[in-house]
């Protein structure tokens, strides 16, 4: 519609809750191919989770193909560029954190640096709880619609800190790149993660994304994993059960409802799915929450 009518694209925050040196906000991006990419800098530490859409990252130590399930990684006072040339709009939920909050966070999970060197933790089984959780509460939070509550205040705090810690020990283990991927690849996967946001059901083969890239099912593969982290089918099934727990986490269906409509032939290789991904049974993983 933006670009349909020439207007420019943006990236549009709404605080979701913020308390004392943290801040969580759902970040709506409706730039395009259209849009050229701009340098900003960061005033915060930022950890954001990627729900939606894809783009391209760009900062000191090179650049990285974000794609739903990955997280943003940012140091307070970077400066970074997002490009949106292979598709349009993206979601993300960030964590702003203030220098002083962050650097406790980080000496009570045991880490030796606050500085993130890398640009992008790819969706990972180690971080997909938490990433769930973080989901089900912007779905609670959207469906109430209402002013943050204390109860709900405390929950964001307890995310905002638990995600910190596991992603500080993470994104330490990650060199970062020192080079982007080409124009055609980057148009290539692109186009693959926006086929597979449109069939949330995974219904989509390695085949058939090769063909959509242009590319054989080897070469595909290959540039997939390299942009991405994971394989097409890694891919795909981390995103359905991310979904599903966040639906398992706020909604009151039946587990066998969800299994089905996230696309598991059975509700027995749901649970063994589910359980392989978060360690618990979607039952164990709603009762905790």
């Amino acid at each position: 519609m933006r670009a349909a009518h020439g207007y420019t694209g943006e990236a549009k925050p709404h605080i979701v809750a913020q308390g004392d040196g943290w801040t969580v906000a759902d970040v709506v991006c409706t730039c395009g191919p259209q849009d050229h990419p701009f340098e900003e800098q960061l005033s915060n530490h930022t950890i954001a989770l990627v729900t939606a859409g894809s783009f391209q990252y760009r900062g000191g130590s090179g650049c990285e193909l974000m794609l739903p399930g990955s997280f943003v990684l940012g140091n307070a006072g970077q400066y970074f560029e997002c490009g949106h040339e292979h598709g349009f709009g993206d979601r993300c939920l960030a964590f702003w954190y203030t220098q002083e909050y962050f650097e406790r966070l980080a000496a009570d999970s045991g880490a030796r640096s606050t500085h993130f060197s890398a640009l992008r933790l790819p969706p990972r089984r180690d971080i997909s709880g938490i990433s769930a959780r973080a989901e089900a509460a912007l779905a609670r939070a959207e469906a109430a619609a209402t002013l943050p509550t204390k109860e709900s205040s405390t929950a964001w705090e307890e995310i905002s800190a638990e995600l910190a810690g596991k992603v500080i020990g993470l994104a330490n283990q990650i060199s970062p790149k020192q080079s982007c991927a080409t124009p055609s690849a980057l148009a290539r996967v692109t186009r693959a993660l926006r086929a597979i946001e449109s069939n949330p059901d995974g219904s989509l083969g390695l085949a058939a994304l090769a063909r959509r890239a242009g590319l054989s099912p080897y070469h595909f593969l290959r540039i997939f994993k390299q942009l991405t982290g994971l394989t097409p089918h890694q891919y795909i099934l981390r995103c359905r059960l991310r979904e599903s727990a966040a639906r398992v986490a706020h909604e009151q269906a039946r587990i066998g409802d969800i299994a089905l409509d996230s696309g598991f032939g059975d509700v027995s290789n749901f649970n063994r799915a589910f359980h392989a991904e978060f360690g618990v049974s979607p039952r164990a993983f709603r009762s905790k929450l």
